[in-house]
């Protein structure tokens, strides 16, 4: 089934592959950098880190947080993609962390046109005290070895700044 509501981005693809030039990559983390961040499309991984394509192994959800996927991508990170630092990054102005579950619900159930209070979405109460447990997680995982530095940061959406909080 094709559809046009893609033509724009499948466009845009032909232009970059016209350039392509990261062909023949071992899909291992050049520098040793696995990070969790937020899905937000106001964060650039690679660039507020100063990372090129191929640095840094990146996993994304809503609000940034260690989920069991996450986990398992960060197991995976350290024992087969030369991970060595694993940075965890929410950031300001959240959606996931200034609001709270009835209002997404509400919100979801509005657009969808149907009841969404079934749904459950990873709402943030206390940021920073959740990227702390988060950090603990991490650093507490038995397939997690304590060589592997693990630190938790805010991303600033209106400054660009990182501030480690764990």
């Amino acid at each position: 089934m094709t559809t046009d509501a893609f033509d724009d981005l499948l466009a845009a693809n032909r232009d970059f592959a016209k350039t392509f030039d990261l062909a023949g990559f071992d899909g291992v983390a050049h520098a040793g950098i696995a990070l969790v961040t937020c899905m937000d499309s106001r964060i650039a991984p690679l660039q507020m880190l100063g990372l090129n394509p191929g640095d840094a192994k990146i996993f994304r959800n809503p609000g940034g947080r260690v989920t069991p996927q996450a986990l398992e991508a960060l197991v995976l990170g350290v024992h087969l993609l030369r991970v060595e630092r694993i940075l965890i990054v929410p950031h300001t102005r959240c959606a996931m962390a200034s609001s709270t579950l009835e209002e997404l619900r509400r919100k979801v159930g509005e657009s969808a046109g149907q009841d969404a209070s079934w749904q459950n979405f990873g709402v943030v109460e206390d940021q920073e005290g959740t990227l702390r447990d988060d950090v603990r997680k991490v650093r507490s995982h038995p397939l997690i070895p304590e060589r592997v530095a693990v630190g938790g940061f805010l991303y600033d959406v209106d400054t660009g700044l990182l501030e480690q909080l764990a």
